[in-house]
């Protein structure tokens, strides 16, 4: 997965303001892995570990993915007390197996970005690049 250096700041800027609660997001990539656009929304479900897109939000930005040709093509979320891996609740909220699930760790301070596929209940990470610098995968 690639993204650009100000779309990862996007997001960075988002779930920060909204710690210690989950921030999140969707994700517009093109035909490939690439990251085209992030949309910051609200987590409706207003809790510090869990995420509920807000559907309005989702919805308009379905519109404006598919209207510039692209798809929305995975989601993104933070863990403000843990680290950039797949919950049990993650896991069981992954209704769409073909969505990439971008997760920023904020327990240190420098923030920790991991991206998985979630499919059959098993998390597997995805490399994630940005820029040009490829995060290390652990």
């Amino acid at each position: 997965m690639y993204l650009a250096p100000e779309l990862v700041a996007e997001i960075l800027t988002h779930v920060t303001a909204l710690s210690p609660m989950e921030g999140c997001g969707l994700l517009a990539m093109d035909g490939g892995d690439v990251v085209r656009r992030v949309y910051c929304l609200d987590n409706v479900a207003d809790s510090p570990v869990r995420f509920t897109v807000d559907p309005d939000g989702h919805f308009a930005a379905l519109g404006d993915a598919e209207a510039n040709g692209w798809r929305i093509g995975g989601v993104f979320h933070s863990h403000p007390r843990s680290a950039a891996v797949p919950s049990r609740t993650d896991i069981a909220g992954a209704l769409d197996p073909e969505w990439v699930h971008l997760i920023i760790g904020l327990t240190d301070a420098t923030p920790e970005i991991r991206a998985w596929w979630i499919r059959r209940g098993q998390p597997a990470e995805v490399p994630v690049t940005v820029g040009e610098e490829r995060l290390q995968c652990r």
